[in-house]
């Protein structure tokens, strides 16, 4: 187990970083102004499940050997860059509909908007220098059991990244929900939350990089 002075170091430590708007912050963001609230909590849900797939990763060792290749950490970080503009591109394309996406019930409507989230956090690649680089610093190695203390501080990490995805998730849902009444004014908020998820790929593509 990770000793109680590590775990309230990491958390404060995680909490501070998290505190400051970053990829996920704007990924969550954009979402939720072209999609609704709705559709921004289900993107916060997707792409911390994305994230358990890093930590996994990490706690198991593969997060160093993807880390440490630049040709793996390419692909990866090309990917994710890539399908976050064609997320903001789908954004701005159906911008007409934004109001009637976010208030759909549909499971069908549900899977894709999780599954979205999910590619997004699984190939962030600011994410995983952050768990290869940061996680192990607060691991007690004369502890043993290395891998259960990195899948806790990941755990610790992702719980507060919940928490303060899905208040921002919620802030701009609120503001959205004020533009929702005039079609044009909704209409004008997809398509800046669509240029947000384009300049956010764009950003991750062009300065993301292993070091």
């Amino acid at each position: 187990m990770v000793p109680a002075t590590n775990l309230l170091a990491f958390a404060l430590a995680a909490l501070v970083l998290i505190a400051i708007p970053g990829p996920s912050v704007l990924f969550v963001i954009g979402r939720t102004l072209a999609l609704g609230r709705r559709g921004g909590l289900l993107s916060v849900l997707g792409n911390a499940a994305g994230e358990v797939v890093q930590i996994a990763a990490v706690a198991l060792g593969v997060g160093v050997v993807l880390a440490q290749s630049l040709l793996l950490f390419s692909v990866v970080k090309f990917a994710g860059a890539a399908y976050l503009v064609y997320l903001g591109i789908q954004a701005i394309r159906h911008r007409g509909g934004g109001a009637a996406t976010a208030s759909s019930s549909n499971p069908a409507s549900t899977a894709r908007v999780l599954r979205e989230g999910f590619i997004v956090g699984a190939t962030n690649p600011k994410s995983i220098v952050f768990f290869v680089a940061v996680l192990p610093q607060f691991v007690d190695y004369s502890a043993g059991a290395i891998p259960a203390q990195l899948a806790t501080l990941g755990a610790v990490f992702l719980l507060i990244a919940l928490v303060s995805d899905s208040t921002w998730s919620l802030a701009a849902g609120t503001a959205r929900h004020w533009f929702a009444r005039s079609p044009r004014r909704i209409a004008a908020l997809s398509t800046t939350g669509g240029v947000m998820m384009i300049g956010l790929g764009g950003t991750l593509a062009l300065v993301g990089n292993k070091n």
